[in-house]
């Protein structure tokens, strides 16, 4: 397999290898756990996993390119974790009637999800694991890849639910399907979802790899309704980064709550105990909103810059709101220009989804570019897929969606053709699984 070479001397060179570049991949563990008795490392793969752990970043950072997020803790990881580059995010569909299926596929995704952010395959024995006539444990498309920063996120749907697996008592009371929105273009295949993974990484590899490998071990008890693949961050979870751009060319979440920023954590985005009585498993949760905005690029391009920065309020150079200087500058919305009229107008973007116009309304936004293919009329296929988490959707998101669909003057270049609701439930503590935390009476 590995062009003769021993399992001892390729343990050896993986073992260099790491040394020399602080690189722990995927190949390399597997070789560790082979030969670790000729050259005195950690035996197996929970050592391995171990001296991963003790190499990750602390708290939620993503730790660059060759980092390991901790999989347990208060919260998910992937939601203040520093947006990473790369994300790929799937919505399934439960098939199976059997709670006790559903249930033993989530224990399973459990030890998948944490084996996989800690750079290891999905599960023992890997690519070469079972001998050469059975299927490998693991799909091996990140077998020298180290674990990216990579973040897996779970989340449950309204339609979970129903009377299916005796849950509706568990139900979330704010886990209710979003309203129509006006203007709204929704594709049922792209919209809704049982249950939903956010995969992201620095490496799109590896991002792909984790779904793909729950999908395969969720196979016969769930199914993909629609899935995203993201480039490019849209919003930035750390005050460390750099605000990006969206694929209008305009920075994009300049004003979005950052991981540092606890208080409005706390009071916008984590569920509390006392919100949702005699349901206490989601404290410590949050609610995901995901909506597919294909933007009309070429009308766009095809537009003065006069115009596109009206729209959306903010100069395109800086990003600085019209009427300041800098990108983090506080918008004047009593400003008015030489013409008398408002330096950033009435149904500028920035406007009308600031705070100060919504009553004091905050989310978190974790969003991401996307470009899939064409249209097929010679028109790109492309947008944002915005992702955001908050403590209560009917009392954020949708009040601010209304306000948006009704006067925004991004409309004009902008469709939302999918969208979703999901539950995010806190972090996992020691020993528990995503189905004991689920099924917990």
């Amino acid at each position: 397999m590995n062009g003769g070479t021993t399992p001892t001397a390729s343990a050896a060179r993986d073992s260099a290898s790491q040394s020399a570049t602080g690189r722990v991949t995927r190949r390399g563990l597997l070789s560790v756990g082979a030969g670790a008795a000729a050259v005195g490392l950690v035996a197996g793969a929970g050592g391995a996993h171990a001296m991963d752990r003790a190499a990750s970043v602390s708290g939620q950072g993503s730790g660059g390119g060759n980092g390991v997020v901790p999989f347990r803790g208060a919260h998910q990881a992937g939601i203040i974790t520093p947006a990473q580059d790369r994300m790929h995010f799937v919505a399934l569909d439960v098939v199976t009637k059997d709670p006790n299926e559903l249930r033993a596929m989530l224990a399973e995704w459990t030890r998948a999800a944490e084996r996989m952010v800690a750079g290891e395959q999905a599960a023992p024995g890997g690519v070469v694991g079972g001998g050469p006539y059975q299927a490998p444990a693991d799909t091996g498309e990140a077998y020298d890849l180290d674990a990216s920063g990579l973040t897996i996120t779970i989340g449950y749907g309204p339609t979970l639910f129903d009377d299916r697996f005796g849950l509706g008592s568990r139900r979330p009371v704010a886990l209710q399907p979003l309203p129509a929105f006006a203007g709204d273009q929704l594709e049922d295949a792209r919209s809704g979802g049982d249950l939903c993974i956010q995969a992201c990484a620095d490496d799109p590899q590896v991002a792909v790899h984790a779904v793909r490998n729950l999908i395969r071990l969720g196979f016969g008890t769930v199914a993909v309704r629609w899935s995203q693949l993201g480039f490019g961050r849209t919003s930035s979870t750390s005050r460390a980064q750099r605000t990006p751009r969206n694929l209008f060319g305009f920075k994009d979440g300049t004003s979005n709550i950052k991981a540092e920023d606890t208080e409005d954590l706390d009071r916008h985005v984590w569920v509390h105990p006392g919100d949702d009585p005699g349901r206490g498993w989601m404290a410590g949760g949050t609610y995901l909103v995901a909506r597919r905005i294909r933007m009309h690029i070429e009308v766009w391009d095809r537009t003065s810059l006069a115009e596109q920065q009206d729209v959306i309020g903010r100069d395109k150079a800086e990003g600085a709101p019209l009427g300041r200087k800098g990108e983090f500058d506080a918008p004047d919305f009593h400003r008015t220009g030489t013409d008398g009229q408002p330096a950033i107008p009435v149904r500028a973007h920035v406007r009308l989804a600031h705070e100060s116009q919504l009553g004091g309304i905050r989310i978190l936004r974790r969003g991401y570019n996307f470009t899939d293919g064409s249209d097929g009329l010679g028109h790109l296929d492309a947008g944002l897929f915005f992702v955001a988490f908050m403590r209560d959707p009917h009392h954020q998101f949708v009040p601010m969606q209304r306000a948006l669909a009704a006067k925004d003057g991004l409309n004009e270049y902008v469709e939302h053709t999918g969208s979703a609701l999901f539950a995010v439930p806190p972090g996992l503590s020691a020993g528990l699984n995503w189905a004991d935390q689920l099924f917990a009476p």
